[in-house]
């Protein structure tokens, strides 16, 4: 990510935890108090008009219902009235946990291109700054490349920063699903890059899902590149606390529990995507076998089983990853607790051999990748470890299995 990669910010944090009383007692007195928005956002609006809707003459359900009741209408719906209600309310539908993902994708598509016009209209706004205009125009180019043939956006906020959610492969056929879970600074107009393209959400899930075929083609895969949530931006006291990774988990487990389907669930958390991880852990859905961390500052517990999840848990960091100089402590809520990759912390640690610092754990070719590609389609015997010697691979069974062990 762009600012989570330079080293030189490190003494940012090293900052933060040396003053972490002054900070907590600023928290305590508002100094850190949310922004207060300014009416509805268009999601918000979008899903108002929801809840106050109809479908041939029919009222609809509360669109926070449990994902297997909106499943249920959903499937009580003609095709026609289905993409009706897309057509109505993109945004409700496009996020709504428990849609039809094709009718989230085909809701998104209609969200995405009203976006668009609304850039397109900002970009020449004389009321904006120039800056103003150009991050339009830069937003208005990420949206039309979202809008490419062939894109499947299972979730899109264009609130802020914004949040999106891409997947890669048949979601409804998957035998194997992967989820990449990022880290800072990740926002709609990050969400890919053409520079350093593995260090951003789409270019580690695509890389990962073509990972995962190579490694067993006979394996139906899918992965989601998720960055449905308000990562902090850069290294300041977002990063240094729980906040954002508190509210990331919660989003993450609502996508996880109503992902169509039984098959098993792998999770891909990198930097500060292992905190949302690791504070998700305890309430993860049984499907979720498997939990990776890469260049982690911590999982917010000080040893593995402190997760309170059935799930393996996997750590690599590579040797050039300037995130080994953060301090692996918690103190007065500011910190993520112990280094996952230390021994005493209990996770079954991987070789990250050929990653190209922080953010290069995806980059094709590495082992690294090749050993999350072989999580990902439940190869666990063939995995790398850290060490030379096979503790990584201890208990696990000969053969890949949907089963833990």
């Amino acid at each position: 990510m762009t600012s989570f990669d330079t080293s030189p910010q490190l003494n940012v944090w090293r900052a933060l935890l040396a003053l972490a009383v002054v900070f907590v007692m600023l928290a305590t007195t508002g100094w850190t108090a949310l922004r207060n928005q300014r009416g509805p956002t268009a999601l918000e609006a979008s899903v108002s008009a929801w809840e106050h809707g109809r479908i041939d003459g029919r009222r609809l359900p509360d669109a926070q219902a449990a994902p297997s009741r909106l499943a249920r209408f959903f499937a009580s719906l003609t095709e026609w009235q289905r993409a009706s209600l897309a057509r109505r309310y993109p945004l409700a539908v496009g996020n709504m946990n428990g849609a039809p993902v094709e009718l989230r994708y085909l809701a998104n598509r209609a969200a995405i291109r009203k976006a668009r016009a609304v850039e397109r209209l900002r970009m020449h706004d004389k009321r904006l700054s120039l800056s103003g205009q150009r991050e339009a125009g830069r937003r208005a180019h990420g949206y039309d490349s979202l809008l490419n043939p062939g894109r499947r956006i299972l979730a899109f906020d264009p609130a802020g920063s914004g949040k999106v959610a891409e997947v890669f492969g048949n979601l409804n056929r998957a035998e194997r699903v992967s989820v990449v879970v990022p880290g800072v600074d990740t926002e709609l107009l990050t969400f890919q890059r053409t520079d350093r393209k593995y260090s951003a959400p789409v270019g580690m899930a695509e890389s990962l899902y073509t990972a995962e075929r190579t490694a067993s083609p006979g394996t139906r895969t899918a992965v989601i590149a998720w960055a449905d949530y308000t990562s902090p931006s850069g290294l300041g006291m977002e990063a240094a606390t729980a906040t954002r990774a508190e509210h990331g988990a919660v989003r993450l487990n609502a996508l996880l529990r109503a992902l169509p389907g039984r098959s098993p669930v792998s999770l891909f958390c990198h930097s500060y995507g292992s905190v949302v991880c690791g504070l998700a852990a305890d309430t993860l859905p049984g499907r979720v076998t498997d939990i990776a961390v890469a260049g982690s500052p911590g999982m917010r517990v000080e040893k593995a089983t402190g997760l309170r999840t059935s799930a393996r848990v996997w750590a690599m960091r590579d040797a050039d990853d300037w995130i080994q100089d953060v301090p692996y402590m918690e103190v007065g809520g500011l910190g993520h607790g112990a280094d996952p990759v230390s021994a005493g912390f209990g996770a079954r640690v991987l070789s990250a051999r050929g990653a190209q610092g922080h953010g290069g754990y995806f980059v094709p070719g590495t082992e690294s990748l090749r050993n999350f590609a072989q999580i990902g389609v439940g190869a666990y015997r063939t995995v790398a470890c850290a060490a030379e010697d096979d503790t990584c691979r201890a208990g696990l069974s000969a053969t890949a299995t949907a089963g833990r062990a």
